[in-house]
């Protein structure tokens, strides 16, 4: 799920220890100008914003007196790489889909998949969103659920507010954590990635109080131990991002040796994460594209003469290539990358295979 940029840096995020007070984390705070006794000296500000956004008194009272300052948080959010705006060279889409499109993740998708497959069914009817890609991106972001984050996502929000280089967006989310808990999810419920990711979908608090939705009837949208919750969840996501019933993510297509590209750069420009928008040509209907010569892998066109999809060869000419629908552009708006939006639609083909 993104924070910056995008709604996913969980990969990150999970692959690091908890420990708030990590000997280098602590140290890089020190050399930073940071401290436990600036946090505290900060968090005035912060509980009257609080205050002002309108989350209860009790609350505000029984977490502000146990808020502690992560140096582990903030030396993991500056060690974060800037993306591929400073590299000339883009890595092989290989080696990332082995990791995220395995044997083992389609084998687990596929027995969630079937064990659920008549609530996914009446989720993806309510929705218009296909219950493989739910279940994809459940695999995706936490592996079924079996990797969540265990920072306590108050003490890691605080500590970037206070931080400061990207202060509102932080405040934002701490306070929209602080509205979880009023609605009666616990302190101790609220664990994730250090940059605020949670639950099984590794939504930003501020997404879950927009989207997060009841799956299995009870009543409530508890995105960290329902899994239809959390699968209802992903696809009120992708419904209000603009997914499009009954139409593929992409597929892989053959470009002939002797394709020409010219004329086919994208004349758009993405407001967001531009170089993997880029990446893509301009949009042409399938049997323009038919009539240049690419053809799909599988043999028949997924997809009708006149929908409009884009070329992406993410490892350049001569290797797999893919056209791709409005509803890759949706996985994208889940995670700026083409890589893993990529892997998120093979992975969704695989498990209802």
């Amino acid at each position: 799920m993104r924070i910056i940029g995008t709604l996913a840096v969980a990969a990150l995020a999970l692959a690091a220890p908890a420990s708030d007070l990590a000997g280098e984390g602590a140290a890089l705070a020190q050399a930073s100008g940071l401290s436990q006794a600036g946090f505290q000296a900060y968090l005035p500000q912060l509980r009257a914003q609080a205050q002002a956004a309108g989350v209860s008194q009790a609350t505000i009272a029984s977490v502000f007196s146990n808020l502690q300052f992560s140096p582990r948080t903030v030396e993991l959010d500056r060690a974060q790489p800037g993306g591929t705006a400073g590299s000339s060279a883009i890595p092989a889409f290989a080696p990332y889909e082995a990791k995220h499109v395995s044997a083992n993740l389609i084998a687990r998708g596929q027995q969630r998949y079937r064990a659920n497959l008549a609530q996914l069914r009446t989720i993806g009817d309510r929705y218009g969103v296909d219950p493989s890609v739910m279940i994809a991106i459940w695999g995706h972001e936490t592996s079924y659920g079996a990797v969540t984050g265990d920072f306590d996502l108050l003490n890691s929000l605080a500590s970037l507010a206070y931080e400061g280089r990207r202060r509102e967006l932080f405040t934002d989310e701490f306070i929209a954590t602080l509205k979880m808990m009023d609605r009666g999810f616990s302190r101790g419920e609220l664990k994730g990635s250090w940059a605020g990711a949670t639950g099984y979908p590794q939504f930003l608090p501020s997404v879950y109080l927009r989207l997060g939705a009841d799956g299995d009837g009870d009543g409530r949208a508890n995105i960290w131990s329902s899994q239809l919750d959390a699968l209802a969840s992903i696809a009120n996501y992708f419904d209000n991002a603009g997914w499009k019933h009954n139409l593929t993510w992409g597929f892989k297509v053959n470009v002939p040796s002797s394709f020409s590209r010219a004329g086919l750069s994208s004349e758009l420009t993405s407001p967001r994460c531009p170089r993997v928008h880029e990446r893509h040509t301009k949009w042409l209907t399938a049997a323009e594209w038919r009539q240049r010569g690419i053809m799909p892998q599988a043999g028949a066109w997924p997809v009708a003469d006149n929908e409009l999809v884009s070329l992406l060869e993410p490892d350049g000419p001569g290797k797999t290539a893919y056209l791709l629908t409005t509803n890759y552009r949706t996985i994208l708006d889940y995670n700026c990358s083409n890589f893993y939006a990529l892997s998120v639609g093979l992975l969704a083909d695989a498990v209802k295979r």
